[in-house]
Parts: structure tokens; C-alpha cells; sequence
């Protein structure tokens, strides 16, 4: 029996791919489902893997809209079609000002969503998950997630470019869904995404004993991605597709 199984709702970066929609995680345990990401497009295969009554929490990475939108769509689902109230949402300052411009409020319906803003410091309990955070390299305040749930660990980079390195945060980790938006022939272009080979050299640091590749750019060859991350990491290498799933 599995301690953590992780779910691959979207891995699309930037905007959604033919079949794949983007960025978004079901994270589950014994003791919880929490949605880490929820790109647009995410609530179908959410659908596919459970029922909604089951969803735990939600975790945002970051305000980007490729990580985020479809966290309105779910305030519909569950304000109206599958009613439900407390549902714990944790992100960024920023993600939660850009939610509530987009709220629409229901008279007389209370938000089945309970906000609170979390940073890099913050630490979480969500049933038997632990969930702590580093800010990466991008833009907006970001933040990678550690998750851990019995002898299970696992690491989403969320969007990061080069500068960030993971090796601390992510020291020994069983796996690492790491952003590898494009290959290392863009490396000097100021992108604030990692290569696949970037991606690779920082998992071989951290020691993470498994990496799967993310967010790749719509059009690219994920053939292409692997055999760059594998020519520079010592441990078996996978692409993140919609519905995919991995045990640990």
C-alpha cells in the first residue's frame, strides 16, 4: 500500500495542450485529497478521480492564470451543484486578491471556499499530509510545495526559473514534479522556466530518487525533454501527462 499517490490533472504549460489541460496535482493519503494547482480545464479530471465530496483542500502555487482559474469554476461547482461549505484554500497574498476580484457573490450564499494566505514560511497540517513551501524564481511570489504523508515525500516546483535551486528543500525526496518548460538551447534566453537539464542537474543535488518532468510548452517533444533529463540525472525520468498517476 501506497502512503502518497499523486495524480497528473493537467501539465500543460502556460495554456492548455490537445488533451492536456493545464497545471493541476491531486495529492491523496489515507487521510486527505488536496488539489495542488488548478489550471483551467482541471475540474473534468478531477472529476475522473474522485468524488467531490471527498476533495480535502486546495493549494495554489502562485497567481498566474494557468495555475489558478479553474478555482471559480469549483466555487460554482460547489455553491450550486454539489453544495458544500469550509473547504480550506491556501495561496498567495496576491492569488487571493485576484479570486476575489473575479468573485461574484451569491445573495444569502456563503463561499464553500475558507481562504488563508500562506508564504514561504508557512507550514501546513491537512489530514496525515504535511505540506512546507520555498519561494522559487519567477516573476510573482511562488511557491514550490514538499508534501510528506507516512515514509512518502514528494516535491512540486511549481514555475521557477534557474536561480531557484532545490537542493535543501528538496534533500532526499522521493520524487520531484519539477518545471521543465522548454530545453537547454533557450537556457540564455531570460525564460523564468528551467530547461529539462536544469530541471535534472537540481533534482542528482537534492538526491531525489525519482523526476518528473512538467509544464512543457504546447509543440514540444516530450521524447526530447526526457532524453535531455536523463543524460544529466542518475535516476529514472518521466513526462507529466493528464492522468497520469504515481505511487509512493
Amino acid at each position: 500500500m501506497t502512503d502518497l499517490t499523486v495524480m497528473v490533472l493537467g501539465s500543460s504549460g502556460s495554456y492548455a495542450a490537445p488533451g492536456n489541460p493545464c497545471t493541476g496535482f491531486l495529492v491523496r493519503s489515507a487521510g486527505a485529497a488536496v488539489l495542488y494547482d488548478c489550471g483551467p480545464g482541471t475540474a473534468g479530471p478531477l472529476q475522473e478521480a474522485i468524488d467531490l465530496e471527498d476533495l480535502t483542500a486546495i493549494v495554489v502555487s502562485h497567481c498566474h492564470p494557468d495555475h489558478w482559474l479553474e478555482l471559480p469554476v469549483l466555487r460554482n461547482v460547489f455553491t450550486w451543484f454539489v453544495p458544500r461549505s469550509g473547504i480550506a484554500v491556501y495561496s498567495t497574498a496576491r492569488t487571493a486578491e485576484m479570486d476575489a476580484a473575479v468573485t461574484v457573490p451569491v445573495p444569502g450564499a456563503p463561499s464553500p471556499f475558507e481562504w488563508t494566505v500562506i508564504d514561504a514560511s508557512s507550514r501546513l497540517t491537512i489530514g496525515d499530509q504535511s505540506w512546507s513551501f520555498d519561494q522559487t524564481d519567477h516573476p510573482v511570489e511562488t511557491l514550490a510545495a514538499r508534501v510528506e504523508a507516512g515514509d512518502a515525500s514528494v516535491l512540486f516546483t511549481s514555475d521557477s526559473g534557474p536561480r531557484w535551486t532545490f537542493e535543501e528543500f528538496g534533500r532526499d525526496v522521493g520524487a520531484v514534479f519539477c518545471d521543465a518548460s522548454h530545453l537547454s538551447d533557450h537556457e540564455d534566453q531570460g525564460i523564468p522556466h528551467m530547461s529539462a537539464r536544469e530541471a535534472a542537474v537540481r533534482a542528482e543535488a537534492a538526491g531525489a530518487r525519482r523526476l518528473v518532468l512538467t509544464h512543457l510548452i504546447p509543440g514540444s517533444d516530450p521524447a526530447a525533454h526526457r532524453a535531455e533529463a536523463e543524460a544529466a540525472y542518475g535516476g529514472p525520468v518521466d513526462v507529466a501527462v493528464s492522468g497520469s498517476v504515481f505511487d509512493f
